[in-house]
């Protein structure tokens, strides 16, 4: 009577055991990375400003980034902002196209009118390592 129970036990575990082990693509967005994004946007959105102007004085000059790089720089910011304010409110819901992904367009396809996931970085930080170690 035992053998039968410990079979079908053992079959019951192995069966079940068959699992997908890998990291879903999807599993880094999630509601608590909805919401640090969109807390970012709205803190730290204003860094679009100096950064545009930076962008569009390097490629074509002082007056262009006098102008047109404070007014484009001020519209992206504005829209990190509302875009933080809606994903900072919605973030436990899967709301755009029923994931967890970030609603401003990639910077990745789109080099000039992209975005990147969180604010870009002001001053001389940088998370990439360029000095070597000794």
């Amino acid at each position: 009577m035992k053998l039968p129970v410990v079979l079908l036990l053992s079959a019951g575990f192995a069966v079940s055991s068959f699992a997908d082990i890998q990291d879903p693509p999807a599993a880094d967005y999630g509601p608590t990375r909805k919401l640090s994004r969109g807390v970012a946007n709205m803190v730290f959105g204003w860094s679009e400003i100096p950064v545009t102007i930076g962008r569009i004085n390097e490629k074509e000059g002082n007056a262009a980034g006098a102008s047109y790089g404070v007014i484009k720089g001020t519209g992206r910011a504005f829209a990190r902002f509302g875009v933080g304010f809606y994903e900072a409110l919605l973030w436990p819901f899967p709301v755009y196209k029923g994931t967890y992904y970030p609603v401003l367009r990639s910077d990745i396809p789109w080099i000039h009118r992209g975005y990147s996931e969180f604010p870009p970085e002001l001053g001389n930080e940088s998370k990439y390592p360029y000095v070597r170690d000794y």
